[in-house]
């Protein structure tokens, strides 16, 4: 099984003490748009591919959820999410998301919170979701936007005197691996254009039910940083339905 960069001392280190980190869902810039991209949890079975802290998976249990999965490859971001986001309902599988071997039809509900962009094969993961998807399912995702990843650096170009002139995109039709500088580290993401994002939908057989490029909410404007980005797009988030029978 390959190694996740989050379990690297000082790169969990780091990541711990992010906004999302400290403050769950209410420290993430994109939560007042996902939420409202969810569907009704009460009752149905929830799988979470990529769970990180298991932020997504306490919030399921506490909406009714029957079932909660969430995979994860960093075993400290499990054991993380099992003292902070453990419920009887939930249980924690430590694997590569990419190769999670669920029956056809055995959850109602996939969500996958900034993590499919560390995924080489979406066409691949698209149709493995949609088998794992019940009729009347459905797909919830949010991943680094296209415009985010191109270039491959992922930061602004600086002025002479440190300040932000713009965001760079490059290479925006050369889709494939990116090394980039994340917490202080060489992380390997992979960028995709917004094409092929909804392509592999649709080809897996889904219908998109809703596109969204989320801006940070009116009271985290304040903090460091974020009225950059109002400058340009961080995430895109997507909800697709399997039909019912």
């Amino acid at each position: 099984m390959r190694e996740s960069p989050y379990d690297r001392e000082s790169f969990f280190a780091a990541y711990s003490q992010m906004l999302r980190s400290q403050k769950g869902l209410d420290g993430a810039g994109e939560w007042h748009v996902l939420r409202r991209m969810l569907p009704d949890f009460a009752g149905r079975r929830v799988l979470d591919l990529g769970c990180g802290f298991g932020w997504h998976c306490g919030y399921a249990a506490r909406q009714g959820a029957a079932r909660v999965v969430g995979v994860e490859l960093s075993e400290k971001m499990l054991a993380r999410a099992r003292e902070q986001n453990g419920a009887a309902v939930i249980t924690y599988v430590h694997m590569p998301m990419e190769e999670y071997a669920f029956a056809a039809e055995a959850f109602d509900v996939v969500l996958s919170s900034l993590a499919l962009h560390y995924v080489e094969d979406f066409e691949g993961m698209c149709r493995r979701i949609f088998s794992t998807l019940a009729p009347g399912g459905t797909f919830v995702f949010s991943v680094e936007h296209p415009v985010f990843t191109a270039e491959g650096t992922q930061d602004w170009v600086y002025g002479p005197d440190g300040e932000i002139l713009h965001w760079p995109v490059d290479r925006y039709f050369s889709e494939g691996a990116r090394q980039t500088m994340f917490l202080g580290e060489r992380v390997k993401k992979f960028h995709r254009t917004l094409t092929t994002y909804l392509g592999a939908l649709l080809a897996a057989g889904f219908a998109i039910e809703d596109v969204q490029e989320p801006q940070p909410p009116a009271e985290m404007l304040e903090l460091p940083g974020m009225r950059d980005e109002l400058r340009r797009p961080m995430m895109l988030l997507v909800r697709a339905g399997k039909a019912g029978e």
